[in-house]
């Protein structure tokens, strides 16, 4: 498995961006092939966190692109700041 974590700073309207999030990304992510799981965190003082799963490294690359498609086209005035993105393979789980 390969897990992509985004950590957006500067969220203008966190409750808005979750919405959003719910209501339109979750359903492109889950489309793209290998998808295991996605989260999307309010981590407080204007901090947004996502987590994507995927079963290898290519899903959890397209992952990358859709998220940044979807940011511009549905997000910029929210997160105007560009997220930091670490990703690798899930060497332990739970």
């Amino acid at each position: 498995m390969y897990a992509v974590v985004r950590r957006y700073e500067g969220v203008t309207d966190p409750a808005e961006a979750g919405r959003r999030v719910a209501e339109g990304f979750v359903s492109l992510l889950r489309q793209v092939p290998g998808f295991v799981a996605y989260y999307w965190v309010d981590a407080g003082g204007g901090t947004m966190v996502s987590t994507s799963v995927f079963d290898d490294q290519a899903g959890a690359e397209e992952s990358v692109r859709t998220a940044a498609d979807f940011v511009a086209d549905n997000l910029a005035s929210l997160l105007p700041n560009p997220p930091q993105i670490s990703a690798g393979q899930v060497v332990a789980a739970g």
